[in-house]
């Protein structure tokens, strides 16, 4: 079984998935989107493709570790695949995993199209592996 991680941008859902031992993460996909409906059909196919038992969903908190507006999407969107597609969705502190995925993709001197196009999958990858770091951990 599986565990993927998901960075809901206003546009894009880049998506990450972890290994059949839970110990490395892998960037899988980035979806484009305009409708949450057609995102959550989406995403139910890959969850049953890939046996996935969860679902960790980057939760971009503030500096502050208040929560925004792009938190509280985060949080309707985990709301809404727990309640549409039955999985248990957990939350992980994002905070710089964009800029991060960026600082990579620039220190592999990646072109600034190549950046963009990887930019979601690489911040999921991110966010999933802190996670099942954390697991791993016992935190």
């Amino acid at each position: 079984m599986r565990i993927i991680g998901l960075d809901l941008g206003t546009k894009t859902l880049g998506i990450s998935m972890s290994d059949f031992t839970e110990t490395v993460a892998t960037t899988y996909k980035t979806i484009n989107y305009s409708d949450l409906n057609v995102l959550l059909n989406e995403l139910k196919s890959i969850l049953e493709e890939h046996k996935v038992l969860e679902v960790v969903l980057g939760l971009p908190k503030n500096m502050n570790n208040t929560l925004g507006p792009a938190a509280e999407r985060s949080l309707e969107f985990g709301k809404l695949i727990e309640d549409n597609l039955n999985i248990k969705v957990i939350y992980q502190d994002e905070r710089l995993s964009t800029k991060q995925a960026n600082s990579y993709m620039l220190m592999a001197d990646m072109s600034r199209k190549k950046r963009k196009e990887k930019v979601d999958s690489l911040a999921a990858n991110i966010i999933l592996q802190s996670y099942l770091d954390r697991k791993k951990r016992g935190i």
